[in-house]
C-alpha cells in the first residue's frame, strides 16, 4: 500500500490546470453502452476510478481505443452477455462505486442485468433505492439474488412514466436518465438532479439523438427514442480539483494561477457568474452555498482573495483571510447542497482552509454521513475544532499565528484524502499519508503536479 510523504511548509508558485471532471467521467462512459456507434470522449483524467471502469467497459465487449493522451473511442457494437453473467464481471462491479451507472444503459440496451452491491470507499456506501425505484417506475422488474449477493433487472418493454425522486441524487438522476432515453413514450423526472455532471451528460445523450429538455433544471422530460448514435464529447474541468488548489494556495500563503478552469454548460446557458456574483450570492440564516461551478464561491466566505483573467483564476498570495460573519454578529454556517448549492465535495477543503483563516465557522454536512470522521486527525495536528456531532463540526481558525503539526494519517476515501494532503502541506514538519490509493481514485499524479510549483510530497511504495 503506497504512501506519501509530505514536507510541509512550501509555498507555492506559477501555474497548474485542473483535470478533467471525475464525476462527469463515470457518467459519459456509461453511456457509450447506448449506442453500437463510437463515442469519443476527450479530457479523460488518468485516475484509478476512471481506469478501472473503462477496464470493465473492455471486460464486457466494447473496444476501447486510446487517440491521445485523455482521448478514447469506445464502441459498443458487440456486448459480451455472458461475461455479464458472470462471476467475474460481478466481481468488478464490487470494488467500483461507479459501476452502478451501469444498470440504466445495460438495462435499456439489453433488456435485463446482473448487478453486484458497489463498493469504493467508506462515502461510496450510499443507499441505491434512487437508482432502483426508477427502474420499477419505467416498468423493470427487480430481485435479489442471495446466493450471489447480485441485484436482477429485466425490462424488455420499459416505458415512460412520470416520477418523483425521493431525492436529487446525482448518479440516481444519470442512471434514470440512461434508461429514459430508449424507453418507449416520455418520462418526466422532477426533483432531478441538475448538477453540470448531469448536464455534461445529458449534452452528450442529445448529441447522440436523444430528446431530453429540462436541462439544467429540476425537471426533466425525456421523449424516448429507437437508436442512438455516435458522438464526440469533451469534459468540463474538475471542479472539485480547482477548489482544492485555491485552499491550497490559500492556506500555504501562496500565489498561484488556476488554468482553464471557467466553463459554461450550453444546454443550460451560461453557468459561470462573474465573482462579483458569486461574492454577493444569498445568505440565509441557516447556510451559506455557493452557485459557482468552478469552487471559487466557497473561497470568498472565507475571505480568500480571488481574481479572474479570462479562462484563468489567480489566487494572490494572502497571509490573512478572514471569515465572514452574519449581520448580527452571529457565527457563520456554512452547509452543502444540492446544485445550485455548496456541493458536499468540498466540505472537506473548505473545513481545512478554515483551520488557518480569521474567525470562525460552522461546518455542517447535510447531504451525507460519516464524512467529518477525519477531523480528529486535524485536531491532533493543532487544528482548533469541535466536532459537535457526526454533522457539525466548529472551527476557530488560527490566523496563521500558529502552525499546524506534523502528523501519520490514513486516507479513508478521496476527499478526505485530499484535505488531508493539504493539511500536511502547510503542516511544520513532515507528515505522512497511507492508503493514498483512495487519493489516486480521483486525483491524477498529483504529488508530480504539485511538485512542480513547489510542493515536496515523495511517493513510497
Amino acid at each position: 500500500m503506497a504512501t506519501f510523504v509530505i514536507e510541509g511548509g512550501h509555498k507555492l508558485h506559477g501555474s497548474i490546470t485542473p483535470q478533467g471532471a471525475k464525476n462527469e467521467a463515470l457518467q459519459v462512459l456509461c453511456a457509450v453502452i447506448l449506442t453500437k456507434e463510437t463515442v469519443v470522449v476527450d479530457n479523460l483524467p488518468n485516475i484509478l476510478d476512471v481506469n478501472n471502469l473503462i477496464d470493465l467497459l473492455a471486460s464486457i465487449g466494447v473496444t476501447v481505443e486510446k487517440l491521445a493522451k485523455g482521448k478514447y473511442a469506445f464502441t459498443a457494437a458487440n456486448l459480451d452477455t455472458a461475461y455479464l453473467n458472470s462471476s467475474d464481471f460481478l466481481k468488478k462491479c464490487n470494488k467500483l462505486r461507479g459501476s452502478v451507472m451501469l444498470i440504466g444503459p445495460l438495462l435499456a440496451r439489453l433488456g435485463a442485468v446482473t448487478y453486484a452491491k458497489p463498493g469504493g470507499d467508506k462515502i461510496g456506501r450510499r443507499r441505491l433505492d434512487t437508482h432502483f425505484q426508477g427502474m420499477v417506475n419505467l416498468g423493470a422488474t427487480f430481485t435479489y439474488d442471495q446466493d450471489l449477493l447480485a441485484y436482477r433487472f429485466e425490462g424488455k418493454h420499459l416505458k415512460g412514466t412520470y416520477m418523483l425522486l425521493d431525492e436529487a441524487s446525482v448518479t440516481g438522476t444519470a442512471n434514470i436518465i440512461m434508461a429514459s432515453v430508449l424507453a418507449e413514450g416520455t418520462t418526466t423526472i422532477y426533483n432531478a438532479a441538475c448538477e453540470p455532471y448531469v448536464q455534461q451528460l445529458c449534452k452528450l445523450l442529445n448529441n447522440m439523438g436523444a430528446r431530453i429538455s429540462g436541462v439544467g433544471s429540476n425537471l426533466l422530460t425525456i421523449e424516448g427514442v429507437k437508436t442512438l448514435h455516435g458522438a464526440q464529447h469533451k469534459l468540463l474541468p474538475d471542479m472539485i480539483e480547482v477548489g482544492s488548489f485555491i485552499g491550497m494556495a490559500a492556506i500555504t500563503g501562496s500565489e498561484l494561477r488556476i488554468k482553464d478552469c471557467n466553463y459554461s454548460v450550453p444546454s443550460a446557458g451560461n453557468l459561470t457568474p462573474s465573482l462579483e456574483r458569486v461574492k454577493s450570492s444569498a445568505r440565509s440564516d441557516a447556510q451559506w452555498s455557493s452557485v459557482e461551478p468552478s469552487g471559487v464561491g466557497f473561497g470568498s466566505v472565507l475571505g480568500i482573495r480571488i481574481e479572474e483573467e479570462g479562462d484563468d483564476l489567480v489566487i494572490p498570495a494572502q497571509d490573512h483571510y478572514q471569515i465572514e460573519s452574519f449581520m448580527d454578529g452571529s457565527i457563520l454556517t456554512v452547509a452543502d447542497a444540492p446544485w445550485p448549492g455548496l456541493t458536499p465535495d468540498l466540505l472537506s477543503v473548505l473545513l481545512v482552509v478554515a483551520t488557518q483563516a480569521k474567525g470562525s465557522v460552522l461546518i455542517h454536512q447535510k447531504m451525507f454521513e460519516s464524512r467529518l470522521f477525519f477531523v480528529d486527525k486535524l485536531i491532533d495536528m493543532g487544528a482548533q475544532i469541535i466536532l459537535c456531532d457526526p454533522h457539525r463540526a466548529v472551527v476557530v481558525g488560527h490566523d496563521h499565528t500558529r502552525q499546524l503539526k506534523r502528523n501519520n494519517m490514513t486516507s479513508p476515501d478521496i476527499r478526505a484524502g485530499i484535505a488531508m494532503l493539504i493539511a500536511a502541506m502547510s503542516a511544520d514538519g513532515t507528515s505522512r499519508i497511507d492508503h493514498i490509493d483512495q487519493i489516486d481514485r480521483g486525483y491524477e499524479d498529483i504529488e508530480n503536479r504539485l511538485n512542480a510549483i513547489g510542493a515536496k510530497i515523495r511517493r513510497e511504495e
